[in-house]
């Protein structure tokens, strides 16, 4: 980690820009991790030293005589009259992650002139990884653990290779989506050459998920990771209960995780405790580092940009 040494609030100021990487947690909301951001950097930056009130110049004396000129600062700029010379609406902070309130995670944010590139790395489709927290044997009205038990089902007769076998089905039916989204015949030539150029990332709003695997069992409980994009909180909760009415019985979401966004992991993600200039700063070196290193994957050449009247002219054909 780059050791950063503070001096004035100004010189602080212009390095408060760029991608930051914050771990969210869970029970906080992704406006309510800005407004947690942007309050601690604005105290902090008014704890520096800042400017100086600006000079405020008088012309005083008899105008029959030598007139005197005194300069003072001005009370109309003076922090005790006009308050902090920084406030938390100065700093600019857009999350870009569409982290739940129930998800806790790596959470992607553009900090001042770093917005534009944060809606650049956002537009980009980036995929993100979770693990998913599941518990059999009940369903609740709102699919996650604090909503209200609505059915209760025995799950003995379930095993890991259940899981497993219904993982491998919902992967499946992604990706024919891909290539029904890209406007391509699955069994097509076309489809082949779109296949080995990596990843296909249609530019399209649907929830696609690209890996789907269970990576731990231990009744009740058990724990999947899925790769997938556009996707939502509510999504990832009814994939759970989707799971569990596969197997003939019921499960509920206890806990959703987002452990990767793209090329940016957890190990990356600066906890909100520690949430203090030096080591904004420092993070926002580090994101700068990895956004610089692999830009060109952001803009692959597999992210198709097809409409739905394609979409169904190809499907018609």
């Amino acid at each position: 980690m780059i050791q950063t040494v503070l001096r004035d609030a100004p010189s602080v100021w212009k390095l408060l820009k760029g991608v930051i990487c914050i771990f969210k947690p869970a029970g906080v909301s992704p406006l309510g991790v800005r407004r947690m951001l942007v309050s601690k950097l604005a105290d902090e930056l008014n704890e520096l030293k800042c400017r100086e009130p600006i000079p405020y110049v008088t012309i005083e004396g008899d105008t029959t005589k030598n007139l005197s000129i005194s300069v003072r600062p001005s009370f109309s700029d003076h922090p005790l009259v006009v308050g902090p010379r920084y406030q938390a609406e100065d700093i600019k902070c857009y999350p870009i992650s569409r982290l739940g309130f129930n998800t806790s995670g790596v959470l992607l944010a553009g900090l001042n002139s770093g917005i534009a590139e944060a809606v650049e790395l956002r537009d980009s489709l980036t995929i993100r990884t979770y693990k998913i927290y599941g518990e059999l044997g009940y369903s609740t009205d709102t699919n996650f653990k604090t909503g209200k038990v609505i059915e209760r089902s025995k799950y003995d007769r379930i095993y890991r290779g259940m899981i497993d076998k219904w993982c491998a089905s919902i992967q499946a039916s992604h990706q024919s989506k891909m290539f029904e989204f890209s406007g391509v015949n699955l069994q097509s030539q076309e489809a082949y050459d779109l296949a080995v150029k990596g990843l296909i990332r249609p530019k399209m709003k649907e929830v696609l998920i690209y890996n789907l695997k269970c990576t731990e069992f231990k009744p009740p409980y058990f724990t999947i990771e899925v790769q997938c994009v556009n996707e939502f909180e509510e999504y990832l909760t009814l994939l759970i209960h989707e799971i569990g009415y596969k197997l003939h019985s019921n499960a509920t979401c206890i806990g959703i995780k987002c452990i990767r966004h793209t090329l940016f992991t957890i190990n990356d993600a600066l906890l909100l405790k520690h949430v203090k200039l030096e080591h904004v700063i420092d993070n926002l070196s580090n994101c700068r580092s990895i956004l610089g290193k692999y830009s060109d994957s952001f803009n692959s050449p597999h992210l198709v940009n097809i409409d739905r009247n394609e979409i169904a002219t190809t499907q018609q054909q």
